[in-house]
């Protein structure tokens, strides 16, 4: 009987960590969405696709609160050990940052706001748009690899980051010879360059879910490390 009633609290405990998953991987969705809704509000001029996107935080936020409440629940009634901890722990930090690239979102649509008033360039932020397109593409993976945890999955999305510096920092070259060559753009391109910024702090986030993937699959912690580093103690070919 022991047995029995013991083998039911694992198996319903068990149920909980996967209803958890699947409510972290239905915030992903949502906050991937917002970063695409936001990128397009931006590059077609949309006002009303950019209020959608500021609207919608709400329901990112409700579902980080809702979350974070079950995680402190099951920590506090079923006191996770070991592996269990880690993803209990793994999943409070992803959530974390899902809110946070849900901010850099709204960020970006308040931007688009602001730049749907204003005459569009010839180029029509193609080099926001390809940001975009490659940040976005970072996370929907970041998400895939913590649906199956896969710490190889999330170890090619974190080379990643590296890109999309580079590619921020191009574009910052480029929006001030905009402002050099035309002091008139200066409005629109202060706009353009907090946009980039925000996208930039999206491919962050993103890197940061894939460490939180690698602590809780392989219990190592591999913030503020190198990529080489970090695949380095992965491999436990240095002592950490």
């Amino acid at each position: 009987m022991v047995t029995t009633t013991s083998q039911h609290i694992s198996q319903q405990f068990e149920n909980e960590l996967q209803d958890i998953r699947s409510r972290v991987l239905a915030m992903g969705g949502l906050v991937e969405q917002q970063v695409h809704s936001a990128m397009e509000a931006l590059i077609k001029g949309d006002a009303d696709i950019a209020r959608e996107v500021i609207a919608n935080d709400e329901d990112v936020n409700l579902m980080e609160v809702s979350i974070d409440e079950e995680c402190i629940q099951i920590i506090a009634l079923r006191q996770p050990t070991a592996g269990d901890l880690r993803l209990v722990s793994g999943i409070l930090k992803t959530i974390t940052d899902l809110e946070r690239i849900g901010d850099e979102s709204v960020r970006i649509a308040k931007m688009a706001l602001n730049l749907s008033e204003k005459d569009r360039p010839k180029h029509n932020y193609r080099e926001l748009q390809a940001m975009g397109n490659h940040v976005r593409g970072m996370l929907r993976d970041a998400l895939d690899a913590f649906a199956r945890f896969d710490v190889d999955m999330a170890l090619r999305v974190a080379k990643e980051d590296r890109e999309v510096d580079a590619e921020y920092e191009a574009i910052l070259r480029q929006l001030m010879t905009y402002m050099m060559e035309d002091n008139r753009a200066v409005t629109r391109v202060i706009d353009m360059m907090w946009s980039a910024r925000s996208l930039e702090r999206i491919g962050d986030h993103a890197n940061n879910i894939c460490e939180h993937i690698i602590y809780l699959v392989e219990g190592k912690d591999v913030r503020h490390l190198s990529i080489e580093k970090a695949e380095q103690v992965i491999k436990g070919q240095v002592i950490e």
